[in-house]
């Protein structure tokens, strides 16, 4: 029995952030998990800046509403439904995660939550778990699955590699650079065949 588990952002929607630093014109959060591997220093500095700025939670909201999936994502993610269990793991938030899961077909997600104070500013947020890809996918493992793994990010290596198999999909040249093992792909087909090939 297998389980695929796909990141989200830089996967099947843009980047949250990188549309809200455009959105506002705010330059420093356009770091993302692409460009920094300790998820706790990325968020503490996310959230420094929005307290600088008094930006909260609608804010983020209203750019999340007029991001769309990545063409050809929903049309993705129903073929692989429909051959395997799919569940997304992100590092995102469920204040930000319904209503792309709604334009995707409401896929099931595990992700983290915020910490919002009664006037919407963002004061800290809460980790499902410790190494919540990673462990995910381990206790996926321990129920009989055989899981299959992609992402785009320095977070999602740790998943890619505990699994029976796991792809590079839209990374970076440094991330696939230093990890030439892991089999890399750019299109929704490509991704399809790899998993497709990984459950023979």
């Amino acid at each position: 029995m297998y389980i695929t588990c796909l990141d989200l952002e830089g996967v099947l929607v843009p980047e949250i952030w990188i549309a809200f630093s455009e959105a506002v014109g705010i330059p420093e959060l356009r770091r993302t998990t692409r460009n920094e591997p300790d998820y706790d220093k990325l968020m503490s500095f996310r959230l420094s800046i929005l307290k600088e700025h008094g930006l909260g939670l609608r804010e983020i909201q209203d750019t999340i509403a007029t991001i769309d999936p990545m063409p050809g994502a929903k049309e993705f993610l129903d073929e692989l439904r429909s051959i395997c269990q799919t569940v997304i793991l992100s590092d995102t938030f469920t204040q930000f995660a319904q209503p792309l899961m709604k334009k995707l077909g409401w896929p099931t997600i595990f992700c983290n939550e915020l910490v919002v104070a009664p006037d919407g500013a963002i004061t800290g947020y809460k980790l499902r778990c410790q190494q919540t890809k990673l462990t995910t996918v381990r206790a996926f493992q321990s129920i009989g699955f055989e899981t299959i793994a992609s992402g785009d990010s320095f977070n999602d290596l740790s998943m890619i590699r505990a699994s029976k198999a796991g792809f590079l999909f839209r990374s970076p040249e440094s991330i696939r650079r230093d990890n030439p093992d892991l089999p890399a792909c750019e299109t929704f087909d490509e991704l399809l065949a790899l998993i497709k090939g990984a459950m023979t």
